[in-house]
């Protein structure tokens, strides 16, 4: 695989990210490295991510979220990689 090939990961981010606007900044960033997909809350607390894109940018964009939003606090995030969806965009859903 090319650092350049397209790769889908399934992220899910623990933590207080619900009401602090953690899914528009992972929409913001999304945006900035070319990723396709959306990001949701879960019933549990947490925020789910499909994210599609070239590996370096999924990195840096996972790398970024465990930063999160200001009023964010991020205390783990587990990712794993699944089969391309091909999503034309990154949404908030």
């Amino acid at each position: 695989m090319t650092t350049r090939e397209k790769v889908h990961w399934h992220i899910k981010v623990l933590g207080r990210v619900q009401g602090v606007n953690f899914r528009h900044y992972a929409y913001t960033q999304a945006q900035g490295l070319g990723i396709t997909g959306y990001a949701q809350n879960n019933p549990d607390g947490s925020v789910t991510i499909e994210a599609e894109g070239d590996i370096d940018s999924l990195k840096e964009f996972v790398d970024l979220c465990s930063i999160g939003s200001p009023k964010a606090k991020v205390y783990n995030i587990e990712t794993e990689e699944g089969g391309l969806l091909h999503f034309d965009d990154f949404r908030v859903r």
